[in-house]
């Protein structure tokens, strides 16, 4: 896997408040596009099950639980990897997302890279049938879409 989308955003806060915030309210942050929804039914609410070997799962509106992924590195403050896929996705297919949290002085750098986009044929469905540099544009964009969502409940809660 070698294609990757990568997005950095600084946010005031804590490495460890940003990663508290990126897994424990993802539910408050995620903003689904129809580009990029996890299943043909849309995206669900999101949590996270804490801890390596957990899971992102998101619990659809007729209550029906998918598994987006799961995680494989789980350091609080440090650093969260997770196998990532979409409902259309084979079963041997799956992309990888890696979220870095480094401290830069008084904030944090939240860095999310989105990796294996090569290995989902442009013809697939999550494609769109982009070509694979305008689908890692597309998806950046919504990457930092949900990075300043993600920095503004930071802020709202800081308040």
């Amino acid at each position: 896997m070698t294609a990757a989308v990568i997005v950095s955003i600084r946010v005031g806060a804590s490495p460890l408040r940003a990663f508290e915030a990126f897994t424990e309210e993802i539910g408050e942050w995620w903003r689904p596009n129809p580009l990029f929804m996890l299943t043909p039914r849309g995206d669900g609410y999101l949590r996270f099950e804490p801890g390596e070997g957990g899971r992102l799962v998101a619990t659809l509106a007729n209550g029906k639980e998918f598994e987006v992924g799961r995680i494989t590195v789980w350091r609080p403050g440090e650093r969260l990897a997770l196998t990532w896929r979409q409902a259309t996705f084979a079963p041997d297919q799956s992309t990888e997302l890696d979220v870095r949290f480094e401290p830069t002085g008084d904030e944090t750098r939240v860095t999310v890279e989105h990796r294996g986009w090569d290995a989902i044929p442009q013809d697939h469905v999550a494609r769109h049938g982009f070509e694979l540099m305008l689908f890692q544009r597309r998806k950046a964009d919504h990457w930092r879409l949900l990075l300043a969502s993600l920095n503004a409940v930071l802020r709202n809660g800081d308040e």
